[in-house]
């Protein structure tokens, strides 16, 4: 409870002249109680606390990423590995989506920062791990389980690199692989595969997705540089031939989704490395 002090003032020279030319009787009325009362707060106002709520639209995205995420791992649990695979990509969507929508938004936060880091640790640190675990790592022994903690680590590290630098890394490239590119990379294979009902313990596959895990987890945590995409703005106009790219990219996506998903997964998966060498070669800095 708020507490008063009362400080009285009473101007003594005033009040002598004034006894001096008024009666008994009017003088007790003028004096009243001889104190002019001044109220005095000791406690400041205390500032408005600020509303800790959260954005709605961008951190909706990101659940329903980190839901596709789990569904991955649950369906190959169950060896539904094609439809683990889809999850991922679907995954891949949707986490490319809550980041534009909060900046066309103007919804950005430390939160939806901090929560989408956590959601694509799932969704592409350690389901694609346990994925090609339980579809063919499994088969290879402690070395299949080495090869899958090697992707998931380098996830882990890749995500913690990328909070730390955010302010310092250049916004058109990304350093090291992204998450989302290597997660697709591998289920992009366990699709391809799957689809083509190769057998996976006949044939070399276990080694191939061996091989596939240990590349994406390295890479992941390297210095090569990855084109970002955060420079195209979809709010701003484009030349033509930019649709008729897309209509062609969607074209090829619908004739065979696995292939061609896989095949533009592996070519963006190694074009860090085209860039290091072009730069190491030319002494020129690319883009």
């Amino acid at each position: 409870m708020t507490s008063f002090r009362h400080r009285g003032r009473i101007n003594r020279s005033r009040l002598a002249q004034r006894r001096i030319e008024t009666s008994d009787e009017e003088w007790s009325e003028a004096l009243g109680d001889g104190v002019d009362y001044e109220v005095e707060e000791l406690h400041p106002k205390k500032p408005r606390l600020r509303s800790k709520g959260i954005y709605l639209l961008p951190n909706a995205f990101t659940t329903a990423a980190l839901f596709s995420g789990f569904f991955a791992i649950v369906n190959a649990m169950n060896d539904q590995f094609q439809v683990a695979a889809i999850a991922i990509f679907a995954s891949l969507v949707l986490d490319g989506m809550d980041g534009r929508v909060a900046r066309m938004t103007n919804t950005q936060s430390a939160f939806g920062e901090q929560y989408d880091s956590l959601a694509d640790m799932v969704s592409f640190g350690v389901a694609p791990a346990l994925v090609a675990y339980e579809w063919a790592l499994k088969d290879l022994g402690k070395w299949g389980w080495l090869a899958a903690f090697t992707y998931c680590a380098g996830a882990a590290l890749r995500l913690a690199r990328f909070n730390v630098n955010t302010t310092v890394v250049d916004k058109k490239f990304f350093q090291g692989l992204p998450s989302p590119a290597a997660g697709a990379l591998m289920a992009g294979f366990i699709w391809l595969a799957d689809d083509n009902k190769i057998p996976v313990r006949d044939t070399a596959i276990p080694w191939i997705t061996f091989f596939i895990a240990v590349y994406a987890g390295l890479t992941m945590v390297s210095n090569a540089r990855f084109y970002s995409g955060k420079a195209l703005d979809v709010r701003y106009r484009v030349p033509f031939g930019v649709m008729v790219l897309m209509i062609l990219t969607f074209v090829l996506i619908s004739s065979n989704p696995p292939l061609t998903l896989f095949g533009l997964f592996v070519v963006y998966s190694v074009s860090g490395y085209v860039i290091w060498a072009w730069e190491r070669l030319s002494g020129k800095r690319f883009g």
